[in-house]
């Protein structure tokens, strides 16, 4: 089994700080009537939203995260670390391309598609097969983490079609989870020797 460098370790370790950091700094800095349950994270990064550089980092920042824990997560299948380095270079692209301020965006709308889908989709890719294979990436528990994190995904997108109430907070769910399990990939996976 190959090792996890520690910059890997580390890169895991920061994503879901730029995320959660990002928007709770950004969330605070915006006027009354800002609803983080409301509102969704790209809307803190937007054209219209006041320190929109916050999130703006916070979003580059994840996204970097993303695809230098890729290249870093040698243990995982070689799918699975592609797809998340997809995921992380849509993150960027999101950052890049924001909401404006009036109407939607196509280019936002797609790349962060696209980011959404490829960060749930990875754990079912980067699965190994043998001894010693760290619990992170083995063939249940990633299929299952897929499964999840998907299912979340399911879930904001219902949201989000349906112009719901709770847009921001099952964002903030799915993007967190996003955030959060290459980190538990990589722990396991700095584990076996």
């Amino acid at each position: 089994m190959r090792r996890v460098p520690w910059w890997a370790v580390l890169s895991s370790a920061l994503a879901p700080v730029f995320l959660l950091g990002g928007w709770t700094v950004a969330a605070a800095l915006q006027p009354a009537g800002h609803s983080s349950v409301r509102d969704t994270i790209s809307a803190l990064a937007g054209l219209g939203a006041t320190d929109r550089w916050v999130m703006t980092i916070g979003l580059a920042g994840l996204g970097i995260c993303h695809l230098v824990t890729a290249l870093g997560l040698r243990p995982a299948a070689g799918a699975g670390r592609l797809i998340l380095a997809i995921g992380g270079v849509a993150t960027v692209l999101v950052a890049v391309f924001p909401v404006p301020l009036v109407g939607t965006s196509g280019m936002h709308r797609w790349v962060a598609g696209i980011g959404f889908v490829t960060l749930g989709l990875w754990p079912a890719l980067a699965w190994r097969r043998g001894r010693p294979v760290p619990w992170g990436l083995r063939q249940l528990t990633s299929i299952v983490a897929a499964a999840v994190l998907l299912g979340l995904l399911g879930w904001f997108a219902l949201e989000l079609s349906s112009d719901g109430p709770r847009v921001g907070l099952t964002e903030r769910i799915v993007a967190g989870a996003q955030a959060f399990w290459p980190l538990v990939v990589v722990l396991t996976a700095r584990r076996v020797d």
